[in-house]
């Protein structure tokens, strides 16, 4: 569920200034992310998985300082195309069998990537209604 996602952030030095990004830095190592420069360019990425990313963003949200605003839509833009991986495989695997109740479990394991064992136990689960 925690999969690795990159989030390019493009000059965030020269939208944020130099303070902010190193008080983002600290704060991403504490969410078990990374905050760095992209080579020797002007360019940054964040790089976490996606749980940590979200919550990263979210104790950028609460600390409510407007600098930080760009960071924190790129984030959550980001955190957006990155939605399926921050489902629980479980959940994700009862909402494909609600949505196409004849779905195969080759189909189901093809889809999440999860074991044959996983998708049986999600078809049990979702046929014990």
């Amino acid at each position: 569920m925690n999969e690795a996602i990159t989030v390019p952030l493009p000059s965030l030095i020269h939208r944020i200034g130099r303070e902010q990004v190193k008080q983002a830095q600290i704060m991403a190592l504490q969410n078990y992310c990374t905050l760095k420069r992209v080579r020797r360019s002007r360019h940054w990425q964040l790089v976490g998985g996606a749980v940590d990313v979200q919550s990263f963003a979210a104790q950028l949200q609460r600390a409510h300082n407007a600098d930080m605003g760009y960071l924190v839509r790129k984030l959550t833009a980001a955190l957006l195309q990155h939605a399926d991986k921050l489902e629980p495989l479980a959940a994700k695997l009862a909402r494909l069998i609600e949505r196409c109740p004849n779905i195969t479990l080759a189909e189901l394991m093809d889809v999440t990537q999860c074991t044959l064992a996983q998708a049986r136990e999600a078809r049990f689960n979702a046929e014990a209604w």
